[in-house]
């Protein structure tokens, strides 16, 4: 029996494989190669797909699993930090766009009605691509990230009173008052079970299940979780999308929320194409050849318009200039849910003939060009950072002239105040290091001023936040933030500034390595590769393998392992790459114990530089610290040396000091 959905299952998975390889091989963003896909298989293209519907309930689905795992990798707190991005800046957004929209139209000679109806349209972006390549550049976490977020949470909520409105605008009649508040007791109680569940219920089931250690039964049920809240919301009037974010966040509140994204990510790449594919096969080629001057003007003007909004809110909230540019790029296409819109529109009368594929034309290749936007704009967004713009604007409307630290020497910045920043800040005050935070969201710095923490605002891609900051007479900076073009900017301006301080930059990925090390950074910490090494080290401890061998393992590895990641090419030598030769040579200090043999001895009688290669460059004893120690120099209970050599022979010089005194505690 033949099956027409899997004819068109296998030719638009196949044709997907070669329009991929092609757009791999030119560069291209992988959403461009799911979107001509889908104009050439669509029915304005070669006509090979007929089961059309099909695929659109496909699509539908890959949105909610992309909206599902956005929300296992959210959470309810995380979801509260960004409260102000959504309801303010999201509601801003959508009302001046609107407006904008609104004015244009009736300019133009459009019905009021139709012209609402447009700027319903144009009000939406696209939260399936966005958050898709905001995930692949590992920018969720950023500033600007999270409010593009935040605004397009907004905008998913948003929608279900504008489809309400549609059939008002055309003349029909109804209780629309009553209709919203229904609405909105839903809403109010799909959130209130949303947030029951998260806390109390889901954990609890979850934990039951797992314990059976039952692949398929634990599938089984993230899935069924997935949709059956997607399928309460849209019971009750809201987007399924809306419905699948909330079901992630539920998972997200128990510790199995990485084990279920590991399990839905196959899924949701996989339904995934399907959206994008149908995307591309509403677009009619031959209208868009007809006029093609006029669709990309009016395609430019909608990108450039939404862009200056969306930017403008953002700054509005309290984000300096680079923020606002970067989420006003993310958001200038028009979104998915603005087709499922316009088909209210189509049935109301309020969209027609040339209209709707002139929507549909605009959508689409705004759609298309976003994947070449986002990654470009923050190449933009230097380029404008360099005319003379106001302060006030380049900075934010949160002062940052507040900074206390500038007649502060030696000091530590901390970059960023997310899981790391707070890591490195509480460090820092156990050990007496006085320190400085710099911080872009305006909300994070409020509230830990209030605790007393040193964090001030500010865009520490700029300079003159970094000079209020004191980075001249700073010792150690530690980049910790989670957008990869801000780290390499703030690594170049920072080294630039400062070249003699030490310069620690945290990556997520390997390949971020070189990049940084070539821009002046004295230590690389990717994420990925630590990771690993904390895995085996708990490991080998569960198998009660001597802490030493541990400690001697985890040098060499990161030894051998930092020196493949940074490996380069052994016919070009230059400056970039020597420094990644030698990056491995480093400091450590090594404390003589109270009973150990060596106390009394001198430099000379245990041999370190002979024995291991290292050398004695200070010893810190009491509260003193004596440089360039001579080989006379007797060891006291207490002494911390400063010792210099590779984190090989580093590791193997812990043997002279952990067996001394282990020696001594046998006899």
């Amino acid at each position: 029996m033949e099956i027409p959905l899997l004819n068109d299952i296998v030719i638009i998975f196949g044709l997907s494989i070669a329009v991929l390889f092609i757009c791999h091989q030119l560069r291209l963003p992988t959403v461009v190669g799911f979107l001509l896909t889908g104009i050439f298989v669509g029915p304005y293209g070669l006509g090979l797909i007929e089961a059309i519907h099909e695929v659109e309930i496909l699509a539908e689905i890959g949105i909610v699993l992309l909206l599902f795992t956005i929300g296992i990798e959210f959470s309810l707190e995380r979801l509260l930090q960004i409260r102000k991005s959504v309801l303010l800046g999201g509601s801003l957004q959508v009302l001046l766009t609107f407006s904008a929209t609104l004015f244009i139209a009736r300019q133009f000679g459009q019905a009021f009605g139709e012209a609402v109806f447009i700027g319903f349209l144009v009000a939406l972006s696209s939260t399936a691509i966005v958050l898709k390549l905001i995930q692949e550049r590992a920018e969720v976490d950023s500033p600007h990230g999270r409010t593009t977020l935040g605004i397009l949470i907004f905008q998913d909520i948003i929608v279900v009173p504008m489809i309400l409105v549609t059939p008002l605008l055309a003349g029909a009649t109804g209780n629309l008052g009553e209709s919203l508040l229904v609405l909105l007791a839903k809403g109010i109680g799909i959130i209130l079970l949303v947030i029951v569940s998260a806390r109390w219920i889901v954990p609890r089931v979850m934990y039951q299940i797992a314990r059976t250690r039952n692949h398929e039964l634990f599938l089984l049920s993230v899935v069924v979780i997935c949709f059956g809240v997607a399928w309460l919301t849209s019971k009750a009037g809201l987007s399924l999308a809306l419905g699948a974010f909330l079901a992630g966040l539920v998972i997200s509140a128990s510790e199995y929320s990485h084990h279920a994204l590991g399990n839905i990510l196959p899924f949701r790449d996989v339904f995934t194409t399907f959206f994008f594919v149908s995307i591309g096969m509403m677009l009619d080629v031959g209208f868009l050849f007809q006029q093609p001057g006029i669709i990309t003007l009016i395609t430019l003007s909608v990108l450039v318009l939404k862009a200056i909004i969306a930017g403008s809110v953002t700054i509005l909230l309290g984000f300096p200039l680079r923020t606002g540019i970067l989420v006003g790029f993310a958001l200038g296409q028009i979104g998915e849910f603005s087709f499922i819109l316009s088909r209210a529109g189509v049935e109301h009368g309020l969209l027609a003939g040339n209209i709707y594929q002139l929507f549909l034309s605009v959508s689409v290749l705004s759609m298309a060009a976003t994947p070449f936007i986002i990654p470009l704009a923050p190449r933009l967004v230097d380029i404008i950072l360099r005319l003379p713009l106001p302060k006030r604007l380049v900075s934010g409307f949160y002062p940052v002239s507040d900074i206390e630290v500038m007649d502060r020497k030696d000091h530590l910045i901390i970059i960023g105040f997310g899981v790391n920043g707070r890591n490195v800040a509480r460090a820092a005050r156990v050990a007496g290091i006085p320190y400085a935070i710099i911080e872009m969201n305006p909300e994070t710095v409020r509230s830990e001023q209030a605790k007393g923490e040193p964090i001030h605002y500010g865009d520490a891609t700029r300079e003159t936040t970094l000079q209020y900051a004191g980075i001249k007479d700073a010792r150690i900076v530690v980049v910790a933030i989670n957008d990869p073009t801000a780290t390499r900017r703030i690594t170049e301006v920072i080294r630039r500034l400062n070249p003699k301080l030490h310069l620690i930059v945290r990556t997520r990925y390997l390949q971020e390595m070189k990049p940084l090390y070539e821009l002046g950074a004295d230590d690389v910490i990717p994420e990925e590769f630590e990771t690993s090494v904390e895995i085996f080290t708990r490991v080998l401890t569960k198998y009660l393998v001597p802490r030493d061998e541990i400690e001697r393992l985890v040098a060499e590895v990161r030894a051998d392992g930092y020196e493949m990641f940074r490996s380069l090419s052994k016919a070009s030598a230059s400056f970039s790459d020597l420094k990644l030769q030698l990056h491995d040579v480093n400091i450590s200090t090594f404390r003589i114990p109270q009973g150990s043999t060596l106390i009394g001895k001198t430099l000379a009688q245990i041999e370190l530089r002979r024995r291991y290669g290292v050398s004695v460059v200070a010893i810190r004893r009491d509260s003193q610290i004596l440089s360039n120690p001579g080989a006379d120099m007797q060891l006291q209970s207490n002494d911390v040396l400063f010792v210099l050599g590779s984190s090989e022979q580093i590791s193997e010089a812990i043997n002279i000091f952990s067996y001394s005194h282990e020696k001594n505690e046998g006899s």
